[in-house]
């Protein structure tokens, strides 16, 4: 039986091709039509996956959401190096939802992973149940899954999310479907191993690809697929690619949900030009590796996916801030490391005011766990803060000297040398898990530099020096390695003898 297909006369909204129609001349019985339309919509929504979105999902994707949809329909690896707020993990998820509608039910299969469990679950695959729910998707979504019911009556999962831990080349047995597609979000943080596991499921010539993420880390596999010569088409983001820089026309609603000018204002300020996350989070390019620097990215990187259980010693390490400079409060408790805290009040006694409120209220909800030592940076306005503290007879309020002499004056300059390399070891050792939202903190942290004294001696960039680059006063960063530093006297402070001997 042959259908004719006619061509409408209206044509898809914000599309290319036409509206396919049914010539009603052809002889088909009425109970088959609307089968027929559904084959023939089926395969139109294939070869136009963006008008699918249009049509389906009532969305509007912007111009290089486009190509990259369109690029996942043409080629067999993509690759998206993309900077901050670009709408990467919403165009993720309609892509493997638009995979899975456009074609026939058991035909197609779709694995996706990131860095970590919980990022599977809160980013791709949150966004995958949002769109499933929005446009009244076939089959349920979990947090990881997507059944569908078969023409047969079964029900069966055609999509899940992976845990780094899942994938093995063992995990992909038994996953058998003609068009499969692998999805990578976040992919800077998927370390090579996976990679080569989830090249066993593009066997197949109709098997698809997609990767994409900030480009954070140099040296990782990410960045290698995205070179040129790599067989994979890469479609770059700047911040200054999208819609609230180039003004393309997009829904008044989308302009919040992208990128925006006073963001990256702020970070230029904040981080400047010359920073790796400016690079990464806002050109969309990889960073280059700082011969100089004293944490490399990748171990920051690490620390910031490590999911770490909370434990002691449970402290805090307070810079306190003057002028310009923000106050910053940081809580460990064990190895977990959080900015709880950031304020830019330059009265002392209100910056003891909130120390002693976070003191009080760790004691009161914490009874059996309260935070045993409160290391505040004595140098400055600090001395005050120590001094009324001691006042009010909190004694686990400690001073500490980061100028004095370190407790191996051989290898380091002074003591706030020592400190940091401390918080570096921690770093290496892979003993440090810190938020992997706070980019400030990050930013700081990669751009920390050290060099040698003419003895030999460690030696950290000053503030003096890091002014003179244009950088602010790296607050959250003096923070942890506060909190960091282990043992303490009343002013005096010994490290911790299982890093130092």
């Amino acid at each position: 039986m042959k259908v004719r297909v006619k061509t409408a006369p209206q044509r898809r909204p914000g599309g290319t091709s036409p509206i396919p129609v049914l010539d009603l001349a052809s002889g088909i019985p009425p109970e088959h039509l609307q089968s027929v339309l559904h084959e023939l919509e089926r395969r139109d929504y294939l070869e136009h996956p963006t008008t699918w979105v249009t049509d389906v999902c009532k969305e509007h994707l912007w111009s290089k959401q486009r190509v990259i949809m369109d690029s996942v329909r043409d080629h067999r690896k993509t690759a998206v190096p993309s900077c901050h707020g670009s709408g990467k993990s919403f165009l993720a998820a309609r892509i493997a939802a638009h995979w899975i509608c456009a074609h026939k039910p058991g035909e197609a299969f779709v694995v996706s992973s990131a860095p970590t469990g919980r990022q599977v679950r809160t980013i791709l695959w949150r966004e995958i149940g949002r769109v499933h729910a929005k446009a009244k998707l076939a089959g349920r979504t979990n947090q990881t899954e997507w059944m569908l019911t078969m023409p047969e009556g079964n029900e069966e999962i055609v999509a899940f999310g992976m845990k780094p831990d899942d994938m093995t080349p063992t995990a992909f047995q038994g996953i058998h479907a003609r068009y499969v597609l692998v999805i990578f979000d976040e992919a800077c943080g998927i370390a090579s191993p996976l990679w080569n596991a989830a090249d066993s499921l593009l066997s197949n010539d109709l098997a698809r690809m997609l990767v994409i993420g900030n480009p954070d880390l140099p040296d990782v596999e990410f960045h290698h697929v995205c070179k040129p010569g790599s067989g994979w088409n890469v479609i770059p983001i700047s911040a200054f690619d999208t819609p609230n820089f180039t003004g393309e026309p997009i829904p008044a609603n989308l302009k919040h949900d992208l990128v925006g000018p006073v963001w990256v204002e702020e970070k230029r300020r904040k981080w400047g030009e010359d920073n790796p996350f400016w690079k990464s989070k806002i050109l969309g390019q990889f960073p280059d590796v700082a011969v100089d620097g004293l944490i490399p990215m990748k171990w920051i990187a690490a620390a910031r996916a490590r999911d770490l259980v909370p434990g002691l010693p449970h402290e805090l390490g307070l810079d306190v801030g003057g002028g310009t400079n923000k106050s910053v409060y940081c809580e460990r408790r064990g190895y977990h490391y959080r900015i709880i805290r950031r304020d830019n009040s330059p009265d002392t006694m209100e910056t003891c005011g909130n120390l002693v409120a976070i003191l009080l209220d760790r004691k009161t909800k914490e009874p059996t766990n309260p935070i045993t030592a409160a290391k505040v940076d004595e140098i400055g306005i600090g001395r005050g803060v120590v001094n009324r503290a001691a006042e009010l007879r909190h004694r686990e309020v400690k001073g500490v000297n980061v100028g004095k002499s370190a407790k191996d004056k051989l290898h380091f300059a002074n003591l706030r040398a020592e400190g940091y390399w401390g918080l570096r070891e921690a770093f290496q050792q892979g003993t440090i898990d810190i938020d992997l939202l706070d980019d400030d903190l990050a930013a700081q942290l990669v751009d920390l530099k050290y060099k040698r004294t003419s003895q030999g001696q460690i030696q950290m960039e000053s503030k003096d020096e890091i002014k003179r680059r244009g950088k602010p006063s790296p607050d959250e960063a003096d923070a942890l390695m506060l909190a960091s530093l282990d043992k303490y006297g009343n002013a005096d402070l010994i490290v911790h003898e299982a890093v130092w001997g």
